[in-house]
């Protein structure tokens, strides 16, 4: 069901769900205990984590299509609407720039790639594609995207190492974001980027695949029939998705491969469906009601969500950064000061490790939970 500004309760519970689910992956107590769904998968292959970036980006492409469309439909300047959409992708990335700039400062090393920045070169890449083009148009530039990176990573050799080799720091991306950016590529890398630029494209079919979902919505087709069919899109997409994954490029999120974009698409869609038919679409009354309570964490999270996104990666850097003296004249990070408590609880490691991400995860849902009873919604 639509709220009264005309927002979908599902696109709120699915983004909130995915932006909480970000949080927690980013913010264990030890890095070094993990369950290894909450970490991302080593090189090829997946895991839970490996979900929430695309399902992000394909949240962002259902949210252009339907305001678009509505402003559309409402006459607004295209060229107007492209530059709104311009600063709000510059005001992103910028974001995204100061957080990995933060606490150091350092202009020589300071990472110019990140996931703010990703979305915001996806959105800026996006919009005219949205503004301008029919659903047959942006089916096809997905395609064409999908070919010309498969081209790029495959058949175009790298100097001393060759063409096709998609092993860490060797392949056809990794060697532009050497060329490009230099020492500003992942510290823990040096010599790539899980968010660099060759790996942007197939990054923005994951929006754009959100946008056709999007433009779906906004038909006047029968929702059930449009869950269902989404569902089957979902089904589908993961697939062709294992299919690529044997025949073309392995499923690897750091590369973004076609592989892993179409089974993230399908996972997505997936996901989506159940929110959208949970929330939006069955007819029994009482199974929504609850769905709506169940649900409402999700959807006071998604109200905020780049900002709380943003206010935890400062909080995480702010945590390694400040420095208390213990009693035996030592520093140590105002982190781990306070994660040792629950570090010396005796339920093993890796549960400690998690339950400083769930109580990391429930002070940031205290923020948005506060910000929604104020109704400060923080527009980017």
């Amino acid at each position: 069901m639509r709220d009264a500004s005309g927002r979908l309760a599902s696109l709120d519970a699915f983004r909130g769900f995915t932006i909480a689910a970000m949080v927690l992956v980013n913010n264990p107590g030890d890095w070094s205990q993990l369950y290894s769904q909450l970490e991302h998968a080593k090189w090829n292959g997946w895991t839970f984590t490996d979900c929430i970036f695309p399902f992000f980006l394909f949240i962002g492409g259902v949210a252009m299509a339907l305001s678009l469309g509505r402003l559309a439909a409402l006459g607004a300047d295209r060229p107007r609407l492209l530059m709104k959409l311009a600063k709000r992708a510059a005001l992103i990335f910028l974001i995204g720039f100061l957080l990995n700039f933060m606490p150091y400062f350092n202009v020589e090393k300071v990472r110019i790639p990140g996931v703010l920045q990703r979305i915001a070169l996806c959105t800026l890449l996006a919009a005219p594609i949205v503004v301008y083009c029919g659903w047959r148009m942006q089916l096809a530039i997905i395609a064409g995207l999908l070919v010309l990176y498969s081209v790029l990573m495959l058949l175009v050799p790298v100097p001393g190492i060759g063409a096709g080799v998609l092993e860490p720091g060797k392949d056809f991306g990794a060697w532009i974001d050497h060329a490009l950016l230099g020492n500003h590529l992942w510290v823990q890398s040096k010599t790539w980027d899980p968010e660099g630029l060759v790996s942007t494209l197939p990054a923005l079919c994951s929006q754009l695949f959100g946008v056709l979902a999007g433009r779906w919505l906004a038909t006047k087709v029968n929702r059930t029939e449009q869950t269902v069919w989404m569902l089957l899109a979902g089904l589908s997409c993961l697939g062709i998705g294992v299919i690529f994954d044997t025949m073309l490029m392995p499923i690897n999120k750091s590369l973004w491969t076609p592989s892993y974009c179409l089974l993230m698409t399908g996972w997505a869609l997936i996901v989506f469906s159940a929110f959208y038919w949970l929330l939006d679409v069955n007819p029994y009354a009482s199974v929504r009601e609850a769905a709506a309570r169940w649900s409402k964490p999700f959807v006071i999270y998604g109200m905020n969500a780049l900002f709380i996104f943003a206010l935890s990666g400062f909080i995480a850097k702010m945590f390694a950064y400040i420095k208390l003296t213990q009693p035996d004249g030592s520093l140590r990070s105002l982190g781990k000061t306070l994660y040792a408590p629950i570090a010396a609880l005796p339920i093993g490691p890796v549960n400690t490790s998690l339950l400083h991400a769930v109580l990391f995860n429930a002070c940031m849902f205290a923020v948005a939970w506060a910000m929604w009873r104020k109704k400060w919604f923080v527009k980017v």
